[in-house]
């Protein structure tokens, strides 16, 4: 992580015309990539990729190894649900408990010591 803090200090330092004059070689450079790459064309291969341009492409997959993918994904799930037992109707889940009005103010009135406590410590977390 060095160099690049290095390298982004030395960019502030610079003045505006080094700064330009930085940005036209670059697109130089760029030039004559793409002539060089026009240049060495190989009859079979086509022209060959700089290795920044390969590295950022990435691999490609054709749409009919997707689909076996994903058939063979679709296959493994479909054996996972065969062999679970079938959910059970929306109105036969149990209902959840509910809390008393006691119970509540019972938790509300601890919760309420506890930031007393802390804030008397001078704490503004528990």
């Amino acid at each position: 992580m060095q160099p690049m803090r290095n390298a982004m200090t030395e960019l502030k330092n610079l003045t505006v015309e080094q700064l330009r004059q930085a940005v036209s070689i670059k697109e130089r450079i760029v030039s004559l990539e793409a002539e060089l790459s026009a240049i060495m064309v190989d009859g079979t291969s086509g022209p060959v990729k700089s290795q920044v341009a390969s590295s950022s492409t990435g691999r490609r997959m054709s749409a009919a190894g997707r689909a076996r993918i994903a058939a063979a994904a679709r296959a493994r799930w479909a054996k996972v649900r065969g062999q679970k037992a079938p959910r059970q109707e929306a109105d036969s889940t149990p209902k959840r408990r509910k809390m008393s009005r006691a119970a509540k103010a019972k938790m509300a009135a601890a919760a309420r010591a506890r930031w007393a406590k802390a804030k008397a410590a001078g704490r503004n977390a528990l």
